[in-house]
């Protein structure tokens, strides 16, 4: 008698991962305001050629604080936002308008459906 195990064949798959069951493919997540908001200051600020400092000095906030909220990184105050928008020559209504056109345009890009502009006016705290 023999105190060895019995020999099991080694299964391996034909490509990785062909074992495991398919994982459900998640739908595309919305945009995050703070994103938007961020991208129409960063391109606003590229159309008028001006540097984050020169921006942030004029809106009167750290220049490294404007680099978060362009990033995303940050949820900036309804105050900041408007700094920030004045500095570049915009209201706040400037801003959030552009930002809600981004939000659909990005909707619309994302579904590859063509979905109607909202017309309303959207407001961040």
């Amino acid at each position: 008698m023999s105190n060895r195990a019995p020999h099991r064949a080694r299964v391996i798959p034909l490509r990785p991962g062909a074992d495991r069951p398919e994982a459900p493919v998640a739908e595309p997540r919305e945009p995050l305001w703070r994103d938007l908001v961020g991208d129409v200051l960063r391109r606003e600020r590229h159309v008028q050629e001006r540097t984050l400092q020169d921006v942030a000095d004029a809106a009167r906030i750290s220049m490294p604080y404007l680099s978060e909220i362009e990033r995303g990184r940050k949820e900036a105050s309804s105050e900041v936002l408007a700094a920030a928008a004045h500095a570049l020559g915009l209201g706040l209504g400037d801003l959030l308008s552009r930002a809600q056109g981004e939000l659909s345009r990005r909707l619309s890009g994302d579904r590859g459906m063509s979905r109607p502009p909202y017309n309303g006016l959207c407001l961040a705290a």
